[in-house]
């Protein structure tokens, strides 16, 4: 792959999954955006987790099914596939969203913990089942429906590809009725995740040149940041409860993100920054699979300590800390235990050596010894 390509893709993960935490700090009805208790504070929480980053879905699944069949789909192999995604995806979901599960039920059987989260002591087996497996319903660690949704995609790729390959138009425009309008979502449950998915798989297939659009970047995700400021307009007014065209309205915005998070990344690789982001590897899975248990712990503890009126400071600092605390378990996990790393990243442990994409040579004089800079 490209190395630019493969850098923009690095980078938007760990940018994405980062802004992803938003969607996912905690409030109770006291402290809702669209209690109006902070009045132009709620407005951007509801920019930020209700539209803003909503595209990181359907943009991460769109990365996943481009990444699946950029060689082809003669060189994609079902069965290879499926055994290496069993460890790199189905494993790190198992061993985290059980490990959760386990944390929460031993601290309910010491009175910790409820009203935060499902009840595990007196739930049903079938409820569980669901809690663990995410069969019909939401993991305990809700975030994680990503990667069981993702699954279900996996399962289901060659035909995917194979309708894509022949009616490519028909079969995005199908994907994208059934993400956007009221319909059930059946297996899945995000239904941005499979058009998402889709797309990506389009594009590898019918070898697209994912970087015609860089010229128009500037506007482009100027484009998408205007959908997103307007949406969030329309969602602090009707809000918590939206009609059906908001919904819809809301699932066409996220998926645009597709088209405005790739532009944005042409900026971004450019930037030293950026190319600092494009390194990090399994960081980004680390934070997507950690941030949400410390998001509800850092609840439970504010709720003991904090006050309503003091909501801000929590919604501030309580990203914050979580990408520090991952960030640094992270480095030690990789430095002190790189099995488990390995393991609970699904083998994603960065390309360090990797030079950096769209970095300039320095020239080279008729000895081929580098000139110096000025």
């Amino acid at each position: 792959m490209d190395a630019t390509v493969s850098a923009r893709i690095n980078m938007m993960r760990i940018v994405l999954i980062s802004g992803i935490i938003f969607v996912h700090v905690p409030h109770d009805p006291a402290t809702s955006p669209y209690a109006g208790a902070f009045s132009g504070f709620d407005w951007m929480r509801v920019f930020l987790g209700d539209s803003l980053f909503r595209i990181g879905v359907p943009c991460l699944s769109a990365i996943s099914g481009y990444l699946l069949f950029h060689r082809g789909f003669e060189a994609f192999d079902y069965r290879r596939t499926l055994r290496s995604k069993a460890s790199t995806i189905l494993l790190p979901f198992l061993l985290w969203n059980i490990a959760f599960l386990a944390l929460v039920y031993l601290a309910q059987t010491r009175g910790i913990g409820f009203g935060y989260l499902p009840d595990l002591v007196n739930a049903t087996p079938r409820e569980v089942m669901n809690l663990s497996l995410a069969i019909e319903n939401w993991p305990i660690n809700i975030p994680l429906y990503f990667l069981r949704d993702l699954l279900v995609c996996l399962i289901l790729s060659p035909v995917i590809a194979l309708a894509g390959l022949r009616y490519p138009l028909t079969v995005l425009g199908l994907m994208l009725a059934y993400a956007v309008l009221p319909v059930p979502s059946g297996i899945f449950l995000k239904k941005s995740i499979l058009f998402g998915f889709s797309f990506g798989v389009a594009m590898a297939l019918h070898r697209i040149d994912i970087k015609r659009m860089d010229r128009f970047a500037l506007p482009v995700v100027l484009s998408v940041l205007a959908m997103a400021v307007l949406l969030s307009v329309a969602l602090y007014a009707y809000g918590p409860e939206f009609p059906v065209w908001l919904n819809m309205l809301r699932a066409v915005t996220a998926i645009a993100g597709i088209f405005g998070a790739w532009a944005l990344s042409a900026l971004l690789v450019r930037t030293a920054a950026g190319q600092r982001l494009a390194q990090l590897g399994g960081l980004s899975f680390w934070i997507f699979c950690g941030h949400y248990p410390l998001l509800i712990l850092f609840w439970m503890v504010w709720n003991r300590l904090g006050s309503h009126a003091d909501y801000p400071l929590f919604y501030a600092a309580s990203p914050l800390l979580a990408l520090v605390i991952l960030f640094s378990t992270h480095a030690l996990a990789r430095r002190f235990a790189p099995a488990l790393h390995a393991i609970l990243t699904g083998r994603r442990m960065g390309d360090r050596k990797r030079p950096l994409a769209e970095r300039p040579h320095p020239p080279m004089k008729p000895n081929g010894s580098i000139a110096q800079r000025r």
